[in-house]
């Protein structure tokens, strides 16, 4: 899915990271926060995401969002965030997937970032997930850069994954010992065009399918 990763410089003129606010998605606030969430968001896609792919995620997984809120901007504070999910996978191991990270252009370079793809790794960690798994371009070296400090590792080279046309690599972040050696089914491996999302607006796009950049802005 979308991953932010411009290492372009911040103005200074913004605010400090530490005057941030981090807060979990609250499903009351579902207005304010999806509408602002796809603002960010699609300021940075490859492929475009309707309505339901937001709600596929946050209606079971809002636990697993969590975004930077920035209180000296009040007519629009969300200045990052992170969607994820997490679900048993078919005789494997629980797999966690981070599918949408995004930071406001001027607030990148400050590890708004690295925060909150952690605070999404502590919540997977609590709920015992084994292992977590996403996609990103092969252009995109400061996502690809992030999660590699974080311990995630380049498991599969994906050819023209995303539907402008561009490839993928696909990292995974094992937490338990001997998880990457479970044979598993790959969900992951269906074509873009193949995608159920681009179907119509009910059916549940398969994880790997949403990533539109897959990334991470540092």
């Amino acid at each position: 899915m979308n991953h932010d990763a411009s290492t372009s410089a911040c103005p200074t003129a913004s605010p400090p990271t530490s005057d941030l606010r981090y807060v979990q998605y609250d499903g009351a606030r579902e207005d304010e926060y999806v509408s602002a969430m796809r603002q960010l968001i699609s300021k940075d896609l490859s492929e475009p995401y309707s309505i339901y792919v937001y709600r596929y995620f946050l209606y079971q997984w809002g636990n697993l969002c969590f975004m930077a809120m920035d209180d000296s901007r009040p007519e629009d504070p969300m200045v990052g965030v992170v969607v994820s999910k997490l679900e048993p996978h078919r005789s494997g191991p629980l797999r966690g997937y981070i599918a949408m990270l995004a930071v406001r252009e001027d607030y990148r370079g400050r590890g708004i970032a690295t925060k909150l793809v952690r605070m999404a790794i502590d919540a997977m960690i609590e709920l015992n997930a084994d292992e977590i798994a996403l996609e990103t371009e092969i252009t995109n070296t400061a996502a690809i850069k992030l999660y590699e400090r974080l311990g995630f590792l380049r498991s599969k080279r994906l050819h023209r994954y995303y539907l402008n046309g561009n490839s993928a690599y696909r990292l995974v972040l094992y937490l338990k010992e001997g998880v990457g050696s479970i044979r598993t089914a790959d969900p992951y491996a269906v074509h873009a065009d193949a995608r159920p999302e681009m179907a119509g607006p009910i059916l549940a796009p398969p994880p790997a399918l949403l990533h539109g950049n897959g990334g991470g802005v540092i």
